[in-house]
């Protein structure tokens, strides 16, 4: 088993976080079962539905990702610091705070989720299918952010392989209940949601049970005390991962309405397609970002500048080489994975081909965008990380989503993440060189 304090090659970086990486894969990989399943097997109007509550959905899930980025951080420097007491009291504090958090998040939701899909548009059966769907994953509402928190703080624990396991147990239960419940039993939609919300069970509850036991990891379950200091420093720490999540949301959201303008319903399902492309490729920057990021808060809490600079260098180039990968792999890919969701209508299958081919340029760039902002918050620094990520989705991609589109049409839309990533590369090369005295990793 590697340890957060060793010196770490390429070899075991790669050997420390592809279990990150491919968690996350794998989560998204599930998720996009769903949408092969609605897709194929029930109507294009409920993939439509799915696409467009998703985005919903994921914004009420994703306080997971600022406990476990952000207590992840904290946590990681804490053991550094040798305080090992301190960190599962915190680690405690942060779960059980989720759970509650997860229940309010859920009842909420679930009275909200008519007035949000009107507000963004929705009308008709498409309005009816977004609530029916989306009620079904408010139950699921607290495992999921559990799910996500755990994510984060498996590699903390030490334990990245048992978050990759989890994973994949959720991911085959997501599969065999998609299969059963839509085509066995013909549920349509709610299968689809059923089987997603029992795949989050397991995902949320199965670390839980890992955790209240006696275990191998660097953390456990144990009594603890509300830590008030603690809990601002998660969130500052996480508030980038936290804006991230958020603003991908609401992106999303503005996605889907400016597509019903532009494209109408044709133009939400290839954005849906795209999004579940994107969700992949981008898990393989944010799985190693979350992989490594715990070893760089160890090593800075240990006050090891050596080992900060020698993990930026090497996460960097890691970072070019996985941009470059998947841009081939897009282009290439474009048509098989188009086909594979949409080849029984022909206009659409056109669309979504040619949206493929400008939005595959984004993810030349936004790994270095998605690494900086962990970077900065396994440092501790919220502030920072909160500003690469404010300025790259909620100010860059939404200004470019409102205003391409008045000039260049629908292709607008597809450029206009593109756009919003070269902007963020710029921004946060500006970051990494102006701290470089201040953490001395240069």
């Amino acid at each position: 088993m590697i340890k957060l304090s060793e010196h770490f090659s390429y070899l075991k970086l790669r050997r420390f976080t592809f279990p990150s990486i491919f968690m996350l894969i794998f989560t998204s990989a599930y998720g996009i079962v769903d949408g092969f399943f609605v897709s194929n097997f029930v109507g294009k109007i409920e993939f439509t539905a799915l696409n467009f509550i998703m985005p919903f959905l994921m914004l009420l899930g994703c306080f997971g990702f600022l406990f476990g980025t952000g207590g992840g951080a904290l946590i990681a420097k804490t053991i550094g610091e040798g305080d090992r007491i301190k960190a599962n009291q915190i680690f405690s504090m942060l779960v059980y705070l989720s759970i509650f958090c997860g229940i309010i998040f859920g009842i909420a939701g679930y009275f909200l989720l008519p007035i949000v899909s009107s507000k963004l548009g929705a009308t008709g059966d498409l309005l009816d299918l977004s609530v029916r769907y989306g009620r079904i994953l408010m139950f699921a509402i607290p495992v999921q952010i559990l799910q996500f928190e755990f994510q984060c703080l498996l590699p903390a624990a030490e334990k990245p392989k048992l978050g990759f396991y989890i994973t994949v147990a959720a991911g085959v239960t997501n599969m065999i209940f998609d299969a059963v419940l839509i085509l066995g039993f013909d549920l349509g939609l709610e299968g689809a949601a059923i089987a997603t919300a029992l795949s989050q069970l397991i995902g949320g509850i199965l670390p839980l049970i890992y955790f209240a036991r006696e275990n191998s990891s660097l953390l456990r379950l144990t009594s603890t005390h509300f830590d008030s200091q603690a809990l601002l420093q998660t969130c500052a720490n996480g508030s980038s991962e936290l804006m991230t999540s958020i603003a991908t949301s609401l992106v999303s959201m503005l996605y889907n309405v400016q597509l019903l303008k532009f494209a109408g319903e044709n133009g939400v399902a290839a954005y849906g397609i795209l999004m579940y492309t994107n969700l992949v490729f981008q898990s393989i920057f944010i799985g190693y970002s979350v992989g490594v990021s715990p070893v760089v808060s160890y090593h800075f809490g240990a006050q090891n500048s050596f080992e900060l600079k020698n993990l930026l260098i090497k996460s960097l180039r890691m970072i070019a080489f996985f941009a470059v990968a998947m841009f081939v792999s897009a282009e290439i890919l474009a048509y098989p994975l188009a086909m594979l969701f949409v080849s029984y209508d022909k206009d659409l299958l056109e669309l979504t081909i040619h949206a493929f081919r400008i939005f595959s340029f984004a993810f030349l760039l936004s790994g270095f965008s998605v690494f900086t902002s962990a970077f900065f918050t396994a440092l501790n620094n919220g502030k920072i990380s909160a500003a690469v990520s404010f300025l790259r989705t909620l100010i860059f991609e939404t200004s470019s989503v409102l205003i391409l589109p008045t000039f260049f049409g629908i292709n607008g839309i597809w450029m206009s993440v593109v756009v919003a990533e070269i902007m963020a590369v710029t921004v946060s090369s500006i970051f990494i060189f102006k701290n470089r005295a201040r953490y001395q990793y240069f």
